[in-house]
């Protein structure tokens, strides 16, 4: 056993020709029977750490798992790829139990997935002794230390399975681990020279995007409006901001719904699960929703409000693009969001340690947003990995700023801010320097100072930005238990007073249009792309419905991309396709491929109507000259349905040309019983639905031909 059959394992159950970076490593040691440590981000591939060697080795894998939805889905997708695999955990009635057992004892078992309260249950260290066990993995293995944010105290026991099973490997897994539950997982878990790895914690797939937090709906439907049929997130503060937002969405023909702890478990559940089947499209949500969901398709993530820490914000985009094709990750960040966190820090009854530390994460949070360089780089350095050059997949890189001279403007903004008496906040700052005659502004006389109005030029987002490089730079302070007012410093002073320089930032704004073409180069779909992808999307959920299957477990969206892009049409060309394992094939190969041929075919009649019928008379010219079909199809490079398509043409309009070699009588009635049934004589797929597949789309299409011409026959 070595990684040459692990290869195998990872092309014959999996379909992909080669592991992802760092796993082969990973496999290798499990496979030498080393006790072995992952820390890997979620979306880098850590299930097939484990089921790739569990499987080359003889013997079954338990696996321990704490999200009984997660094991569920995870034991589906196996299932899919011919694994036979199950799951035991509360969920189920005694006799599902039992039946599980007897498959494990029966030997007809590779994979089985464990909650660790059923682990610790009485007697089970005895069943689990009868069986050849070849690997433990532990999932979310950070759940075993206190220090981490997902204690579960019933990990600690996990120990025994070491001291039980000592010759057993045990391969420990998580997406996030801080040095001291790295620590915790070592030796709670009695790991003997355990093997660690660490993976990079960058998630390159996922598009970074930071917009100020005003117009923020405005901005929000913007962003959906080029993004139709993509699955994705919205992360909001308040359970009422959720519901809100879903009914505003809604409103606007969104397919969209809402997700807090407000719920009922059972309404949460039954949300959960549109969702994952894309019955529902988009989720507005608090940061109670996502643990757990291994929905692999989500391919953007919004935070309507900045979040509390880099720590929550990492985790909450990470649930997007999973699978590895490009995600993006949009923030909303304004002062007021920071006020209103600040006060939820303040006043939430952390003693002061906790406290100060709470509020210091927030203001990396802050940074984060107001960062004027690569987001990437920020946010690598602050999980102490080392990035050394811009990641060019994030705003900044897109739109890299312009440093000036802005002390001018910090000149004007510090002013204002005086002349107040460092009583107003802001967004006041703002109104003042804009000259905005607002009831404020009047009231309290501010239109009667030098600075009102003198800053009319300059757009009210660029001067809040201004002002937060000015906090950032240390040049002005803001005082939190004073709503937010601004106040000078000693720094601020030199500014106004002594002659200091200031260098500032300005973000050009992009053109929509232009930053839409900048953030699709060279990963654009054509139109007929767009419409095969839609297509099959169609189809995948159509599958996985009647399956009771999350879609993208049917196929991933990377993996429907490329099959996209390559049109498969036979089966070794499906199998070539990465994430298409052969029992993925047999149960979804040929209803794919005569998906494809079927929009080839229509593609083909649409494209001859464009060409006035002309482009069938070039195919009857060459079977003139006695070439077969697939010669045809050879020579003038299109696909066998095309031509297909030309032969049923040039019979409706009575060319001399023989359709019996391709197409039986008795082929012929059956086709005829589907027109008449389903009263089509264009669209050929509730034709083929009605066949139930029987008759492949090129047959119908001659079909349907000789209907037409013997149909006019008659009416002559």
């Amino acid at each position: 056993m070595g990684i040459r059959e692990a290869r195998e394992v990872l092309k014959l159950y999996f379909g992909y020709d080669k592991f992802r970076p760092g796993q082969e490593e990973i496999v290798t040691s499990v496979l030498e029977k080393r006790d072995t440590v992952v820390l890997m981000p979620t979306g880098g591939g850590k299930s097939i750490c484990y089921q790739v060697p569990g499987l080359v080795m003889p013997g079954i894998s338990v696996v321990v798992s704490p999200l009984i939805a997660l094991m569920k889905d995870q034991v589906e997708a196996l299932l899919s790829n011919g694994v036979q695999a199950a799951y035991l955990n509360s969920s189920q009635s005694s006799a599902e139990q039992q039946r599980v057992e007897q498959q494990c004892y029966d030997g007809k078992l590779k994979m089985l997935y464990v909650s660790p309260e059923k682990l610790l249950s009485a007697g089970f260290f005895s069943f689990l002794k009868s069986l050849k066990i070849n690997l433990f993995a532990i999932d979310e293995a950070h759940c075993i230390s206190a220090w981490g944010h997902d204690f579960r105290p019933e990990y600690l026991q996990l120990k025994n399975l070491k001291l039980q099973f000592p010759d057993v490997p045990v391969i420990a897994l998580t997406a996030t681990a801080d040095r001291l539950t790295q620590r915790d997982i070592l030796t709670q878990l009695y790991l003997q020279d355990p093997k660690v790895f660490i993976s990079s914690f960058d998630r390159p797939n996922i598009y970074l995007q930071v917009k100020p937090g005003q117009k923020r709906m405005e901005a929000i439907l913007d962003f959906l409006e080029e993004r139709p049929f993509q699955p994705g997130i919205i992360y909001c503060l308040s359970r009422k901001a959720t519901e809100t937002m879903a009914r505003k969405l809604q409103e606007k023909g969104y397919n969209a719904d809402y997700y807090h702890a407000g719920l009922s478990a059972r309404d949460r559940e039954k949300v959960q699960e549109k969702f994952l089947q894309d019955n529902v499209m988009i989720m507005c949500a608090t940061i109670a929703f996502g643990m757990g969901i291994d929905k692999s398709n989500v391919r953007w993530v919004i935070h309507y409000n900045l979040p509390k820490n880099l720590e929550s914000y990492y985790q909450e985009i990470g649930r997007g693009g999973r699978d590895g094709a490009p995600a993006e990750a949009l923030l909303f960040h304004s002062l007021g969001d920071v006020m209103t966190l600040r006060d939820f820090i303040t006043q939430g009854g952390e003693n002061s340690k906790e406290q100060a530390l709470s509020l210091a994460k927030l203001d990396r949070m802050q940074q984060y947003a107001e960062s004027t360089s690569c987001r990437r780089k920020t946010l690598m350095h602050y999980f102490g990995e080392e990035y050394q050059k811009d990641c060019g997949n994030c705003d900044i890189c897109d739109n890299p700023p312009t440093s000036f001279n802005g002390t001018e403007l910090a000149q004007k903004i510090l002013s204002a801010v005086a002349r107040t008496k460092e009583t107003v906040a802001s967004a006041q700052v703002v109104d003042i320097l804009r000259g905005s005659r607002n009831q404020m502004t009047l009231n309290k006389g501010y239109d009667k100072l030098k600075t009102f109005g003198a800053g009319r030029d300059v757009p009210a987002q660029e001067w809040q930005r201004y002002i937060h490089q000015l906090i950032n730079k240390g040049l002005l302070d803001i005082a939190y238990d004073e709503h937010g007012a601004l106040k000078l410093n000693a720094n601020s002073k030199e500014v106004l007073f002594d002659g200091k320089q200031v260098e500032l930032v300005k973000f050009q704004p992009i053109d929509p249009k232009e930053e839409k073409e900048k953030r699709t180069k060279g990963k654009s779909r054509s139109a007929v792309e767009n419409a095969l992808f839609e297509h099959l999307r169609q189809l995948r959920k159509e599958l996985a419905a009647e399956r009771n299957i999350p879609p993208y477990v049917v196929f991933t969206d990377n993996t429907l991309q490329e099959i996209v892009e390559m049109r498969p049409t036979n089966k070794p060309a499906f199998l070539s396709i990465s994430g298409v394992a052969q029992a993925k094939y047999e149960q979804y190969g040929e209803i794919f491929i005569n998906a494809i041929l079927g929009f080839l075919a229509q593609q083909a009649d649409q494209q001859q109507a464009r060409l006035k019928g002309t482009t069938h008379l070039v195919t009857y010219e060459l079977l003139r000259q006695g070439k077969t079909l697939e010669e045809i199809s050879e020579q003038r490079q299109v696909q066998m349905t095309t031509i297909f398509s030309h032969l049923a043409t040039l019979y409706q309009q009575g060319y001399d040309v023989d359709l019996k070699p391709y197409l039986s009588d008795w082929e012929y009635e059956r086709v005829r019983e589907g027109i008449l049934q389903t009263n089509q004589i264009t669209a050929m797929k509730p034709i083929y639905d009605y066949l139930e597949g029987e008759i492949d789309y090129g047959k119908i299409r001659l079909a349907i031909g000789r209907y037409n011409r013997e149909k006019e026959a008659v009416n002559r």
